[in-house]
């Protein structure tokens, strides 16, 4: 598998099996205008892949995980850099980057741990659309 250049190609790791985490997914899709985003389940092999090729350790396997410019983010600062790289109305979410990453995380981390009973999860990964293809690993 072929990894693209994560400055012109950053890349969402995601929680394949949650509900909450691919809304987030179609919602970056959505907004994503220059098609830049692409995207992985952590549970898949392509997912594996990345995992591997930056030694993302295996306790963020329930966090969003973005690699940007050859770098990891993990958690809340993942989430903030995606709405940043989004552009628009959504880069002013940035301005929690202020926020010390502790308390950030500690609600990232509440979300997370509440996120199955909230939304509900799927039996398998997230299939892409013909139309999404080209947008995952």
């Amino acid at each position: 598998m072929s990894i693209p250049d994560t400055t012109k190609h950053p890349i969402i790791m995601f929680d394949g099996f949650c509900n909450f985490c691919n809304g987030l997914v179609n919602f970056i899709i959505k907004y994503d205008e220059k098609r830049r985003f692409r995207f992985a389940a952590l549970q898949s092999d392509a997912g594996r892949a990345v995992k591997a090729n930056f030694q993302v350790p295996e306790s963020y396997a329930d966090s969003v995980v973005l690699i940007y410019k050859q770098r990891v983010l993990y958690k809340s600062s993942a989430a903030l850099r995606v709405f940043r790289l989004l552009g628009g109305v959504w880069s002013f979410l940035i301005l929690f980057l202020i926020v010390p990453p502790f308390m950030r995380d500690w609600i990232y981390d509440f979300i997370v741990r509440n996120r199955y009973k909230w939304y509900g999860s799927r039996e398998s990964c997230r299939i892409p659309t013909p139309a999404e293809r080209e947008l995952f690993l």
